[in-house]
């Protein structure tokens, strides 16, 4: 089983609306349909990539693709697990989570993305509380750090919704622009005080932890 060989298959993450896990290649095949169909409005370009400016069908490719990467990339001290969202049977965007060297950092970044008809629906709150879930109850973390771009503000909302305290800032170049990305940091307190959604874990076995950095798998 695909599980024997990549534990962290096994994980699953659910909310009262949603489950999050890594997607098989149907979900993949789901996955490149939303990112075909859009998953922002023209105005606002909230990628440092701008990758979803390609065709469609480019855009369903590359979603593909980089999924793909990000998974067989990993390894126990820099990891991705780029987790498909999905409410009542459908996949709908996608939320990821990385670290690298967890086990002695204890901090990971998140970023995600929905398809454009989920947007406003309180999805991208509830999937992100998902995976800080996860991160502080599942895995242990001190800190959970997020970024958006200046103007991005559904996700910035998101992460002060969620307790996120602003970080500083960094400049990205986009389209031979400069744009300020503002940078957000969340602790185990403040993610304890601001938690509202119920979320299950499922499969995080030793295996799995082991994975992403914290301790030897069982022989």
């Amino acid at each position: 089983m695909l599980t024997d060989y990549l534990p962290v298959y096994r994980i699953r993450l659910r909310t009262a609306r949603l489950e999050l896990r890594l997607p098989d290649m149907d979900d993949l095949v789901a996955l490149a349909d939303r990112a075909a169909e859009g998953v922002h409005t023209p105005d606002f370009m909230p990628f440092v990539e701008p990758w979803t400016e390609a065709a469609p069908l480019e855009r369903g490719r590359a979603t593909i693709q980089w999924q793909m990467k990000a998974v067989a990339g990993s390894t126990p001290e820099d990891w991705a697990l780029p987790f498909v969202t999905v409410h009542e049977g459908k996949v709908i965007g996608m939320q990821e989570v990385t670290a690298k060297r967890f086990g002695v950092t204890r901090e990971a970044t998140t970023g995600s993305w929905l398809g454009l008809a989920h947007h406003g629906q309180g999805f991208g709150t509830e999937m992100r509380a998902a995976v800080l879930a996860f991160l502080f109850e599942g895995l242990g973390a001190d800190y959970a750090l997020s970024a958006s771009f200046d103007g991005n503000e559904p996700s910035a909302g998101v992460s002060r919704r969620l307790g996120y305290l602003a970080d500083g800032v960094d400049h990205k170049v986009l389209r031979d622009q400069r744009r300020l990305d503002r940078r957000w940091r969340l602790d185990r307190e403040r993610w304890e005080a601001h938690r509202r959604h119920e979320v299950a874990i499922e499969g995080l076995d030793e295996e799995a932890r082991a994975a992403l950095g914290l301790g030897a798998p069982q022989a």
